[in-house]
């Protein structure tokens, strides 16, 4: 654990001393927010030097002892007081502040310059002079992309002004020294950037969310559309299939056996009740609110179909004219509400492929178990020949596929080597 915890350690001491990617382009508003403070301090500052040289944060002089009256300075021989408080160069004083206006651009070149002029002036800075130090160290700390680097430099800056004024007693009380005011705007000026990097990296990540959610929705109902396209192929192509064939048949016995001819017409309308009642039922579960049916009652929709809807669903096949021959053996237990769904649906799709690639074919159903694992078999003698055939995509056994694989079950598909079509199927039905 000790060496985990060096490794995060030097690999966050490296991403400090890393300089960090450059920032985009600043603002016409920013550049010039800049220049005008820089000339508005230079202006200051020459005013100050020029009319009131020495009046600021240091005064000229040895250092006053508390309880110790001071003593008089004699006067310099030749030099009268005027001259020994004359006023700093005025190319320093323009040094020391209009740099200032490039502080976020070249934040620690500004710095560097401001100190240089500022430590030039020496004993005879003023308050200004102060200012704009404390100006350009905040400035250094706060946009420079070297953070190691403007940390060192305010380090450094801070003991050069410190003896530099070393002999020289500040204005305020003596925590106030040039050095520790420019040590205090530093540590403010990481404060507040470590503030807005942390408020920065919650946007990113709450954005990152927002994504991810948007992302999750959009699969969300990807799926869902899905799930509504393979329950509609499910009901719609099994029973109009169905109807297809038995008004096809009606058709052709309308004139010579008016009987066989109303028995389809049954058989069609009883599709075709059949196919409504189960469109009724996948819409009402699109629609329905979560206390149940759309019109507020809880006992409304009826259930999934499930093996134990097998009677009529064979029912309707051999009304076609397609023999059916159907094996069951279902445990004792029954089987989960999803797998019992899922056999049915292997079924249904089975038969109604063989009422439309395979007329006048006689199919055999086959479901059993076999330890944990449910056996479902559909099987036909194929085509009589000369039998029109409808077309398909195959959308159906893909949906079969994917459902039976949300219970880690497998379907193959294939022709029989006498000509005929087998599906089969496999899925747990006993949960671990």
């Amino acid at each position: 654990m000790k060496t985990e915890d060096r490794r995060v350690w030097h690999r966050q001491l490296l991403d400090a001393l890393r300089p960090e990617a450059r920032r985009g382009p600043l603002s016409r508003r920013a550049l010039g927010a800049d220049v005008v403070l820089a000339v508005l301090l230079t202006f200051v500052a020459l005013v100050v030097a020029a009319r009131f040289p020495g009046d600021g944060p240091v005064h000229v002089g040895p250092r006053v002892e508390y309880g110790v009256p001071e003593v008089p300075r004699p006067p310099v021989p030749g030099v009268i007081l005027s001259e020994q408080e004359s006023s700093p160069p005025w190319p320093l004083v323009v040094l020391s502040a209009l740099p200032l206006a490039v502080r976020r651009r070249h934040p620690l070149a500004a710095f560097a310059v401001v100190m240089v002029g500022a430590l030039g002036i020496g004993d005879r800075a003023s308050w200004i002079n102060v200012l704009t130090c404390v100006i350009g160290a905040y400035s250094a700390v706060m946009y420079s992309r070297h953070r190691a680097g403007a940390m060192a430099a305010l380090v450094v800056a801070a003991v050069l002004a410190g003896f530099a004024f070393r002999r020289t007693d500040p204005v305020l009380p003596g925590w106030s020294s040039p050095a520790v005011v420019l040590l205090v705007a530093g540590v403010l000026a990481a404060v507040v950037r470590f503030g807005r990097r942390r408020l920065a990296a919650g946007r990113e990540r709450f954005a990152e969310l927002e994504q991810a959610q948007e992302e999750a929705t959009r699969r969300a109902v990807e799926e869902e559309r899905a799930r509504i396209a393979a329950e509609l192929h499910d009901v719609v192509t099994h029973n109009v299939s169905v109807m297809v064939i038995q008004a096809g048949a009606a058709r052709k016995v309308m004139d010579t056996a008016p009987e066989r001819s109303k028995q389809a017409l049954l058989a069609v309308e009883a599709g075709g009740r059949a196919a409504m009642a189960e469109l009724r039922h996948v819409m009402g579960l699109l629609a329905a609110s979560d206390t149940g049916r759309p019109d507020g009652t809880a006992d409304g929709l009826e259930p999934q179909p499930g093996l134990g809807r097998l009677d009529a669903l064979v029912a309707r096949v051999r009304a076609t004219g397609t023999a059916v021959d159907v094996t069951v053996t279902l445990p004792p237990e029954g089987l989960p509400a999803g797998v019992d769904l899922a056999a049915y649906r292997v079924v249904q799709e089975a038969l109604t492929n063989t009422i439309k690639h395979a007329p006048g074919a006689d199919a055999r159903v086959r479901i059993g178990c076999s330890g944990d694992r449910l056996e479902i078999e559909v099987t036909d003698t194929g085509a009589i020949r000369g039998a029109a055939q409808g077309d398909g995509n195959g959308r159906g056994l893909i949906g079969l596929r994917e459902r039976l694989a949300v219970y880690g079950g497998e379907l193959t598909a294939g022709p029989t080597p006498t000509g005929g079509y087998r599906i089969a199927a496999t899925v747990p039905w006993r949960s671990e």
